[in-house]
């Protein structure tokens, strides 16, 4: 096994602290938000002796990142297949650069994620069951009436375009959630509070919130409208970087995208549980080919054989192989085996992109 040298993003939501801990390093005093591990071409990572990693193994089908966030994320959506094609071919016939603040598309590819806690952690996650949205607006009384009118009448999509297009005050609704104890209301606030005058923070009112435990995650697929809201996880999705805003954000956001590409289907509970394998390893099950993520809590050893290239990142004590901080890399066909006492995250995936 080789180690993998990860890249770092600084944006401003980044934590000060999280990064560096998990590196060995000390705080820079600039956020550090994802460090980058795979062969994605924003930020490619490399090999001890200045190779890059797809020099080695060629371009992965997944990117993993170590993600820290001291703030919330915008609020976004993902493309599916068909959408980031089209997205992507109508925005390179407009001529919009690929550095424009204009452009969303960066690829034709669609971008389902994973991201598993480290640390607690905060996110809104889809489209919460319609019944539990109609009677937090009725809780929230004449302030809600106008968003509740419009989901009983054309539904989550209609809201959200009424939010977006007509741009609400959002005063009658922070005043009537100030004292409710749907922790969507406190997100609300706070949300309003970092974005002043962005009505997109209503949103937070349709979407279910998640408070993870570490080794507990959520996975979104296309069209999943969420939110980091705050803390530090393992994020591993398709090698993508398409990202379609909704708000809070002082990025380009463009609504009519947001509702092209919104999936309004309902979900009861978004966290996803790891299921045990033989091997012992916790796998994560989702709906996608390009990446799968197993997490081993080892106290002792653990063996299997590489299937396809495969990283490997500890996030919890060492083995002899690997380190707290550490990513290294199985190559196809390679025989593991983790002895220590440690957690590491076993990310693979062999499928290329149709």
């Amino acid at each position: 096994m080789q180690r993998v040298e990860g890249v770092i993003q600084q944006y401003a939501w980044g934590d000060l602290a999280e990064i560096p801990r998990f590196l060995g390093r000390e705080p820079d005093g600039h956020p550090q938000a994802e460090l980058w591990f795979g062969t994605h071409p924003g930020a490619p990572a490399h090999l001890p002796d200045g190779s890059t990693l797809q020099s080695l193994v060629g371009p992965l089908p997944y990117l993993v990142k170590i993600l820290a966030a001291a703030e919330p994320l915008s609020l976004q959506v993902h493309p599916s297949s068909a959408h980031a094609a089209d997205g992507f071919a109508r925005e390179n016939a407009a001529g919009i650069a690929f550095d424009s603040p204009h452009r969303t598309y960066n690829d034709p590819f669609h971008k389902p994620e994973l991201l598993c806690a480290l640390t607690p952690f905060e996110a809104l996650c889809g489209i919460a069951p319609l019944n539990l949205t109609d009677a937090l607006l009725a809780e929230l009384g004449h302030a809600g009436a106008e968003m509740r009118t419009e989901l009983l009448q054309g539904g989550i999509a209609s809201v959200i375009a009424l939010v977006l297009h007509h741009r609400p005050s959002l005063a009658p609704l922070l005043d009537a959630a100030a004292h409710h104890p749907d922790p969507r209301c406190r997100w609300l606030t706070r949300l309003s509070q970092l974005h002043p005058g962005d009505p997109s923070a209503a949103i937070v009112l349709l979407l279910n919130y998640v408070a993870l435990e570490p080794g507990e995650a959520i996975y979104l697929g296309a069209g999943n409208l969420h939110a980091y809201l705050g803390g530090t996880g393992i994020e591993v999705m398709a090698n993508s970087d398409n990202v379609v805003r909704c708000g809070l954000t002082s990025k380009h956001v463009d609504a009519d995208e947001v509702l092209r590409v919104l999936d309004t289907t309902p979900i009861v509970d978004p966290v996803v549980r790891p299921q045990r394998n033989p091997d012992g390893g916790l796998s994560y099950p989702i709906p996608v080919h390009e990446f799968r993520v197993t997490m081993y809590e080892i106290d002792g050893s653990v063996g299997f054989v590489a299937d396809g290239p495969e990283l490997l990142v500890c996030t919890r004590g060492e083995t002899v192989e690997v380190s707290y901080g550490q990513c290294v890399l199985a190559v196809d066909g390679e025989s593991v085996e983790l002895v220590g006492t440690a957690t590491v995250f076993r990310i693979g995936g062999r499928a290329a992109r149709t």
